[in-house]
């Protein structure tokens, strides 16, 4: 008998594992999920903070045009075919003989909100010259903001630290104020609208003897429309002159030289 005939025999179980333990892989697709939707967030707040509200309204209009596009395009080669930004050649053309001198007169005359919106943002894009030549050099141009509101065109002029609009605590205007009011008169005398002059100031100190908020906000308001008349802008246009004092500040800190302001508006048809 052979010595390893009555040798035990054994065997080897192997047991396998699969899906990576007690809770498998589906956790690591959520996490990445869940890391690539953080990534897109901070991103998104990024865009938001890097870009101004002009910048992120031409990329919503992008996807989702709010602007009527006309038929028919005027303006020549290159930016302005060599023109002026003042020349109605270079303005977009409605098919009825030109630019209209009223912009009711788009849509056969319908003055609908969406025709007088296109023209207001129309010269809202000439004060800036996006598309072509610059009206205003950067120096004056970040005293200018503008938007299209219910009431129409409203174009802000302000204050900034160390370049005032107004001799501070007069109605006194400066050399800036001046060159301002020439564009603001040269896009706004391509149309017929009426046009509202209103006056801010910042918040005075509470000690101060006498509070001249309501007096010198509506001393600057007429002298810009002094100012207006005196670069040939026809006085009948000039439909109300006000002063709101320190009563509609535009940021937090109410004595801040931003709410040192004046606001021109061009008023829609019918205001």
């Amino acid at each position: 008998m052979r010595a390893n005939t009555n040798a035990p025999v054994i065997i080897k179980k192997v047991k396998k594992v699969s899906g990576g333990g007690h809770h498998g892989g589906a956790w690591k697709v959520a996490y990445a999920d869940f890391v690539t939707a953080m990534m897109a967030f901070f991103l998104l707040m990024w865009l938001l903070n890097a870009t101004t509200e002009k910048q992120r309204k031409g990329i919503a209009d992008y996807f989702s045009p709010t602007i009527p596009i006309t038929r028919v395009s005027g303006g020549g080669d290159g930016s302005f075919g060599g023109d002026s930004v003042f020349v109605e050649e270079t303005l977009s053309q409605t098919g009825n003989g030109g630019v209209p001198r009223d912009p009711t007169m788009v849509d056969g005359g319908t003055g609908d909100d969406a025709a007088q919106n296109a023209a207001l943002e129309e010269l809202e894009e000439m004060l800036f010259a996006r598309s072509g030549e610059s009206m205003a050099s950067d120096g004056v141009a970040r005293h200018i903001v503008t938007r299209v509101t219910d009431e129409g065109l409203l174009v802000e002029l302000f204050d900034i630290e160390n370049a005032p609009l107004f001799t501070p605590g007069t109605s006194t205007p400066t050399e800036l104020l001046t060159e301002l009011i020439a564009i603001v008169a040269r896009v706004f005398a391509l149309v017929e609208n009426k046009v509202a002059i209103e006056g801010h100031v910042a918040a005075q100190p509470v000690v101060v003897v006498e509070n001249t908020s309501w007096s010198l906000s509506a001393e600057r308001a007429t002298q810009v429309r002094k100012m207006l008349e005196g670069s040939s802008f026809p006085p009948a246009r000039i439909n109300r002159v006000t002063g709101h004092a320190d009563r509609d500040p535009v940021v937090q800190n109410v004595m801040a030289v931003r709410n040192n302001r004046v606001e021109l508006i061009l008023l829609r048809d019918g205001r």
